[in-house]
């Protein structure tokens, strides 16, 4: 049996252009371990289910889509813009210990959680450290 700390080290890419040549943006993102395995959350207010595409490629997790901007007026001024919208693509590269191939999404008011089990190979920690 192999443990798996609670702590995990985890790498998510941000993926700069696309094939068109549009700039990407990355949305918020939390990675943690729960007791049934890893859990990604990320923030995609805004869109709508049919506009998301995950793809698993090896250990890695690619999530990508595009957020419309349909309800400004052409011609407005920005005082502030902190909202990003067009299309984003983010890799989070999932550790060893857990079966990226069996994960479940759900994409629920605006978050889309995917849960991702340990492996067969691999039992959770005990939480304690030897």
């Amino acid at each position: 049996m192999h443990k798996i700390s609670s702590s995990v080290q985890f790498a998510k890419r941000r993926v700069s252009m696309r094939r068109d040549h549009e700039t990407n943006w990355a949305p918020n993102t939390d990675v943690y371990v729960s007791d049934s395995g890893l859990v990604i959350k990320v923030e995609l207010a805004g869109m709508q289910r049919e506009n998301l595409e995950l793809t698993v490629e090896g250990d890695n997790l690619r999530i990508s889509g595009e957020r419309p901007d349909g309800c400004r007026p052409p011609q407005c001024k920005f005082q502030a813009m902190e909202i990003n919208y067009g299309a984003f693509e983010t890799v989070i590269d999932v550790p060893e210990g857990f079966d990226v191939t069996c994960g479940k999404a759900v994409y629920q008011n605006g978050f889309l959680r995917v849960d991702i089990p340990f492996a067969p190979s691999h039992s959770r920690g005990s939480g304690s450290d030897d």
